[in-house]
């Protein structure tokens, strides 16, 4: 019998889902039958509030996800978020905190007013979100996945805080895996390097990108559509009984530099 991922009749709501890493786990939900939700914090150009959605969405087979306007870093926009979902669609199965980021910084220089907006979209809106969702997830014996990266486990320089942030996502993600079982899973993704839009900015010309993709052993970026393949496996039955784990999913991590160095490079 072949084993398939059928998500039809399901609610998964997605953080930052317009776009780059969002958009492909957005994708890959749609593929599998999901009704999909998303949030971000600017709607279409010129607009002022409410659900307008970006100019451009996932599209799939002709559906696309519903758009709300939130910013996740506003416990009372979170949770009216959550709540509209739900009696809406009467129901919420999945959650997939993805938003998230930040600019490279010296962290020397930068204001305590930058540290504290990059820690609340990549720490504490996940906290907010998971929180508002749980009476949802336990009626629905649901999951949450949260979005985490290497620089949670490596050094980041530049981008300190957003390290440090990711780690105590995946930290909160392990405590509240415990808390809330059995009724729901909880779990994490350590992104490697992906290949989105924004990657060109951040990692160069195309010959600067492909020197940075000969440090990842497999030999490539990972693609959006793969952490959202990593997303589906989590949140479906396959996973019934993975739950405080974090799944890396990040062609190998990086050579180690000092073999550069020795004979066998």
């Amino acid at each position: 019998m072949a084993v398939e991922i059928d998500f039809s009749g399901k609610v998964v709501a997605v953080t930052g889902g317009a776009r780059g890493v969002g958009a492909g786990i957005v994708a890959r939900f749609l593929e599998a039958g999901a009704e999909v939700e998303i949030c971000g914090r600017s709607g279409a150009r010129g607009d002022k509030g409410g659900r307008s959605a970006p100019e451009e969405l996932p599209v799939v087979d002709g559906r696309k996800p519903v758009f709300s306007q939130v910013d996740v870093r506003d416990p009372q926009q979170v949770a009216a978020w959550i709540a509209a979902i739900t009696s809406r669609l009467g129901r919420l199965d999945v959650v997939v905190n993805n938003a998230g980021g930040a600019p490279y910084a010296d962290f020397a220089t930068a204001s305590p007013r930058f540290h504290e907006k990059i820690s609340a979209l990549n720490f504490l809106a996940t906290a907010y979100v998971s929180q508002a969702a749980y009476e949802a997830l336990k009626a629905s014996r649901g999951s949450i996945i949260n979005i985490s990266s290497i620089s949670a486990r490596r050094p980041s320089p530049g981008t300190a805080v957003y390290g440090a942030a990711k780690a105590a996502v995946e930290s909160l993600t392990g405590s509240i895996a415990v808390e809330w079982a059995p009724d729901v899973r909880v779990n994490a993704i350590s992104c490697g390097l992906v290949a989105t839009p924004g990657s060109e900015d951040h990692y160069g010309s195309p010959e600067q990108r492909a020197a940075v993709a000969a440090t990842i052993p497999r030999g490539v970026f990972a693609t959006p559509e793969e952490v959202g393949d990593a997303c589906l496996l989590l949140a479906s039955p396959l996973a019934a009984h993975i739950t405080g784990a974090v799944l890396a999913v990040d062609g190998g991590g990086e050579w180690p530099a000092f073999l550069q160095h020795t004979p066998n490079s």
